[in-house]
């Protein structure tokens, strides 16, 4: 079971930070990843967590964006910095091995 949260409306330029409870399955065991699915557009990976702590990004968010978890919590974060109109979408979390279904997301406007 997963519920994101955090999103909302931004102006460019403008940061966010996402969170994503998990229940059921440990963070600290699990890859993570963020998620996200534009207006007509699939989804797509955006950032990801391993258990060495090593972290991937989507070259379109790479330097901006950055994945974290709190283990004592069972949460996922991803801080969001330098907002721009094109990351506009609903932005899930999700395992990256052995996804569970997919929560609602949180929606994410970048408008002036």
């Amino acid at each position: 079971h997963l519920v994101e949260s955090g999103g909302g409306l931004v102006q460019p330029g403008g940061s966010l930070r996402l969170s994503c409870v998990v229940a059921g399955r440990a963070v600290a065991f699990n890859a993570m990843g963020w998620y996200r699915q534009a207006p007509g557009k699939q989804r797509e990976m955006v950032a990801r967590i391993f258990l060495s702590g090593k972290t991937t990004y989507a070259d379109s968010v790479k330097g901006r964006f950055t994945i974290s978890t709190d283990n004592a919590k069972n949460t996922v974060y991803l801080q969001m910095n330098s907002l721009q109109p094109e990351d506009t979408a609903v932005y899930y979390c999700n395992f990256v091995q052995g996804p569970d279904a997919w929560g609602q997301g949180t929606q994410v406007t970048v408008s002036s």
